[in-house]
């Protein structure tokens, strides 16, 4: 379903939203402290890291006069005057620090994947139905005007039946050094649960289809073992890249269509990697700020490429916003007026669901069936 178009959002503004943040590292200085630094009936009062100097640093800078330093997260929860919690830690303890945040009474964003497995995925939306709290997680590609754009086309109908999705997220040499990402205790797995669970929600979200029947996937390591100049962010130690470099899925869903999965952090690849949607009335490509329509008309193929208005999304109608200033705007807005994130839980275990059969099925040879 579509959301109204607001111009105004008057009531976001009528009380002050408290919030708490936990992991004060890359992905809260890089996205979500930035964001809700903007927003004015924000408060940032806690920040919890297990390195105290990082939450020290995030409540120097974004931090209310009375803000606390933590560096275990059950006493930032204990704290009785904080609504909203940000998850922000390596997936090992997303679903361990969000359930107990949900259980504690606050509403809680969670940064992707959900979590490092399905069933902690299940365990989270389960806390979140028993508490009766928000819970969403941070697929900021949902706010992307191209996405929302694109997903108006498909719910009028102008696609006709969407059959067929591809679903890239292929880095040729972007290995993130930082952090845990190499980690596969820490962080799950390597670039599928990385960066192809933001394609997988995306093209998930745009089709509005839920419903799958099974996953075969394919799981590849062959050029981690050797490090390279060209990387983006440096040299890896093969030693302590402990994941994969690439990973490939074919899902098919119950109502015949498929879906291509591809990630990859390093990859012999020097194409273009586009979320591309075909559907029996016409296809759709994105190309950055850019969507190529393709389509037949008057016996004639054709294409048009059109940049849809920042300005025109579903929410905050003529604010030229970020899409993680949108993502963090609306999860306020959702938090305060009491209505749904665009995030939805059930949803984001299915991306869980999905990523967790890619892997099982390369570790088995055979195909999932859900």
């Amino acid at each position: 379903m579509s959301i109204a178009i607001v111009t105004e959002s008057k009531s976001e503004d009528m009380r002050e939203v408290r919030v708490g943040i936990i992991g004060c590292g890359g992905i809260a200085n890089g996205k979500h402290m930035p964001s809700l630094h903007k927003l004015p009936n924000v408060k940032m009062v806690a920040f919890c890291d297990l390195i105290p100097e990082r939450a020290q640093a995030a409540c120097q800078e974004y931090g209310e006069p009375e803000a606390g330093v933590y560096t275990d997260y059950r006493q930032l929860l204990a704290r009785e005057d904080i609504e909203v919690v940000h998850v922000l830690t390596p997936n090992c303890a997303h679903a361990e620090i969000s359930i107990a945040a949900l259980k504690s009474g606050k509403h809680v964003m969670c940064e992707k994947p959900m979590a490092a497995s399905y069933k902690e995925a299940q365990d989270m939306l389960a806390a979140a139905k028993e508490s009766g709290k928000f819970l969403t997680i941070g697929y900021q590609t949902r706010s992307q005007v191209t996405h929302q754009y694109v997903r108006h086309m498909v719910e009028r109908g102008e696609l006709g039946e969407v059959y067929y999705v591809k679903a890239p997220s292929i880095r040729r040499r972007g290995v993130p050094l930082w952090g845990v990402f190499l980690d596969k205790e820490k962080q799950g797995g390597g670039p599928l649960i990385d960066i192809g669970t933001h394609s997988i929600d995306a093209a998930l979200a745009l089709i509005n289809n839920y419903d799958v029947e099974s996953v075969t996937g394919s799981v590849y390591r062959k050029l981690a073992d050797t490090a390279m100049n060209s990387n983006e962010w440096g040299i890896w130690d093969p030693e302590e890249f402990q994941v994969e470099d690439s990973a490939m899925g074919w899902v098919k869903f119950k109502n015949g269509a498929t879906m291509v999965v591809e990630a990859s952090w390093v990859l012999n690849y020097a194409g273009e990697a586009n979320m591309t949607l075909c559907g029996t009335k016409g296809g759709v490509e994105f190309r950055g700020d850019t969507v190529r329509i393709n389509g037949e008309k008057d016996g004639s193929l054709y294409t048009a490429d059109v940049t849809p208005n920042s300005t025109a999304r579903d929410l905050f109608h003529g604010q030229n916003l970020t899409c993680e200033e949108y993502e963090a705007k609306q999860w306020i807005y959702s938090v305060v007026n009491n209505v749904p994130p665009i995030t939805k839980p059930e949803q984001a275990c299915v991306v869980s669901h999905i990523i967790e059969a890619i892997y099982e099925s390369a570790r088995t040879g055979k195909t999932i069936y859900f």
